[in-house]
């Protein structure tokens, strides 16, 4: 059995000298007599060229296996029903990598039966390639004999990811969620990462964050040659939409939600491809409760003691329906304008409900609105919301005197 693999580079070791040395030209002239050198850069250690493979080598996940295995008749007899069947055994599970199940009907002496297996490595840790080969001799006695290769499959990539949980622009109505997958080269060579991409779920829209737009096209913010050498790492951000229809209904994105898979390609030295495919990923969703407060419109700076507007969503986030009460509770700053203690009406689950209001601060700088609380008369539970967003208050007189 002999593993198939691309050849390598030859390499070559240089020794050079000084005209004024002993040798004079001598090691240039032996250098560019040998034909493993490049004509006119002799003294680069690379060549022309190729060395095939010395050993086993690393085999990774996600690449593919290839074995060429070959069956010789050493004896001086003629014998039959040559059957070659090769499996490989994981930790997990017994895979026939057999081109052929059909017996070959007779070989003679000093002739071969050769076969040619491919496998993409889908699991790490050892992997036993197991070659069985029966046969009749001359006599009509069957015989059969096993032989066992046994190799390691090791991780070429480390994959982290993390998850962070945006609130809403005052045009969307939920939260965008950004993933940002960190992938580390764990191996000994170089990479050319051909493709990282993220395929979403059936709940969200993406948009990869990865190029940088121009003029003509988007330009990848690694450049033009998107080269990871090893223990390198690379971030990557997504940034993840719900669809309208579930965007809609605010129950269903809640607790832990699949948000996609990653899909990894990569190249190595000479072209060797490999495919990495993480399970689903998933998230835990933030808990707004049964009843859940957001902010659709505030304007980004307002006169001091001057009234302004902003527009509140309340959503319904639980399985029963509510019938709301709202209070609006001053604080040292913020002082609101209307009547407290108004009721809402009946919200259904998943529902929502915009809600103009008013209100004005006494006192400049960045001030945190707070001070509302709805009551569900139903049950008679309260909910509070503080430090619902931040305004910049600033003082009129102030700036038309500057």
């Amino acid at each position: 059995m002999m593993r198939l693999t691309k050849p390598t580079l030859f390499t070559n070791m240089p020794v050079t000298c000084e005209d004024r040395d002993l040798p004079g030209d001598l090691f240039g002239r032996l250098m560019k007599e040998d034909p493993c050198t490049i004509k006119g850069a002799e003294a680069l250690m690379l060549g022309e060229m190729l060395t095939l493979p010395q050993n086993f080598g690393n085999i990774f996940l996600g690449e593919t296996f290839s074995s060429y295995i070959s069956v010789h008749n050493d004896s001086s007899q003629v014998v039959k029903d040559i059957l070659v069947k090769a499996d490989l055994q994981t930790s997990s599970q017994r895979l026939n990598l057999s081109a052929s199940n059909n017996a070959v009907t007779e070989l003679k002496p000093e002739s071969c039966v050769d076969d040619v297996i491919h496998h993409e490595v889908k699991e790490i840790g050892t992997h036993i390639l197991v070659c069985a080969v029966s046969y009749t001799t001359q006599a009509g006695e069957k015989l059969y004999f096993r032989k066992f290769f046994k190799f390691q499959v090791l991780k070429p990539l480390d994959v982290k990811t993390k998850f962070y949980n945006a609130e809403s622009d005052l045009s969307s109505v939920t939260d965008e969620v950004f993933l940002e997958a960190q992938i580390q080269n764990i191996t000994t060579s170089s990479m050319f990462m051909e493709k990282v991409s993220l395929e979403p779920s059936m709940m969200y829209n993406i948009a990869e964050l990865n190029t940088v737009e121009t003029e003509d096209e988007g330009t990848s913010t690694f450049g033009k040659m998107s080269y990871l050498q090893p223990m390198d790492t690379r971030q990557y951000l997504y940034c993840l939409k719900p669809k309208p229809e579930f965007a809609e209904k605010a129950g269903i994105i809640k607790g832990v939600t699949v948000i996609g898979k990653l899909d990894i390609v990569w190249k190595t030295n000479l072209g060797e491809r490999g495919r990495l495919q993480t399970s689903q990923l998933q998230r835990m969703a933030p808990g707004y409760g049964d009843v859940r407060l957001s902010l659709e419109m505030i304007p980004d700076t307002v006169n001091l003691e001057e009234p302004f507007d902003i527009t509140c969503k309340i959503t319904n986030c639980s399985e029963r329906t509510m019938d709301l009460v709202l209070e609006m509770c001053n604080t040292c700053s913020i002082h609101w304008c209307g009547v407290s203690g108004r009721q809402l009406g009946k919200v259904s689950p998943s529902a929502s409900l915009a809600l103009p209001l008013k209100l004005l601060s006494s006192v400049q700088g960045l001030q945190s609105i707070s001070g509302l609380r709805l009551t569900d008369s139903f049950l008679k539970r309260t909910y509070e919301y503080d430090d619902i967003a931040q305004v910049c208050v600033v003082c009129p007189y102030m700036s038309r005197e500057s």
